[in-house]
């Protein structure tokens, strides 16, 4: 089984247009697939550094003398960069998904395709899992969960669902939770919402929303004036994060703008939305709903 199959390889790594000499960032190393194509184009004097929160993707290090594997959440990249002596990079690239890894090994619980203990934790270390979020949140809370991270317009009656089944005895598993959920789970559409489901509470566990966001403040102070940002993401929530913030520098509202109706803002666009080729997304049907977006410092 392969730890991860890269999406948008080729695309993600020439948007970066890497200089030989230069210091680049994967801050979402998972298998090394993006890591050794970067390498693959640095010279004897680059240097790549790269992130990952989860214990297992430290067994896919690479044997390079220009390589650092960091085992951290990409929302502390700029402290570890500067402990790395890396106040400024020349590229970052994040690939925001899931790990095949992740959805293949059935007792990380990220997957509906088995039965597993409520987990979904990327850093296995972290003390909040699935668990504690569907059998210690209040309603509201799990509400708040499915509405803002699945999308999910039946929150409020799912939530109250799940705090009904746990006063005959704790949800320890996947299938206990499909079990408390049945009647939102018509056979048509089960798979569809299982995912939103599993997503809203992945999201949760995990924070992925604010590390995010704490991640995409940063990329401004590590780049160099005309450095790149190459970003896969997978979801709405994850895409219009990247979008909006790449475009004013914000994640709602609008910039403040001077008396001519000008703003500045940190970074640009780089060409337009890049979407896996149908050739790819038959080799890796995950890859369907990848979008990559580029962006560089002003």
């Amino acid at each position: 089984m392969d730890y991860h199959n890269p999406v948008l390889l080729k695309e993600s790594v020439e948007g970066l247009q890497i200089k030989p000499d230069g210091i680049y960032v994967d801050v979402t190393f998972g298998g090394g697939g993006h890591s050794k194509e970067i390498l693959k184009h640095l010279g004897p004097s680059g240097k790549l550094f790269a992130f990952d929160q989860d214990q297992d993707a430290l067994l896919n290090t690479i044997d390079d003398d220009r390589f650092t594997l960091i085992n951290e959440n990409f929302r502390h990249v700029r402290r570890f960069l500067r402990f790395y002596g890396a106040k400024q990079v020349d590229g970052v690239l994040a690939d925001f998904g899931v790990s095949s890894h992740q959805f293949d090994v059935a007792q990380r619980g990220f997957s509906t395709r088995f039965e597993a203990d409520l987990d979904m934790r990327m850093n296995q270390e972290d003390k909040v899992s699935a668990y504690h979020v569907i059998n210690e949140y209040e309603d509201e809370e799990i509400k708040r969960v499915l509405f803002e991270y699945g999308e999910l317009r039946q929150a409020p009656a799912m939530a109250k669902a799940i705090v009904e089944s746990r006063r005959d005895g704790v949800l320890k598993t996947s299938e206990q939770l499909k079990t408390a959920l049945d009647k939102f789970l018509n056979h048509q559409k089960e798979n569809k919402v299982l995912a939103q489901i599993y997503q809203a509470i992945r999201i949760e566990v995990n924070q992925e929303i604010e590390a995010l966001k704490e991640f995409l403040q940063q990329t401004p102070e590590i780049l160099v004036k005309g450095g790149r940002l190459s970003m896969i993401s997978y979801h709405s929530l994850e895409d219009r994060l990247v979008k909006r913030f790449v475009r004013n520098g914000l994640f709602e509202g609008e910039p403040e703008r001077d008396v001519f109706g000008n703003f500045e803002v940190p970074l640009k666009k780089v060409g337009g939305l890049i979407v896996p080729t149908s050739e790819e997304i038959k080799i890796n049907n995950r890859a369907r709903s990848a979008k990559l977006r580029i962006a560089e410092k002003l």
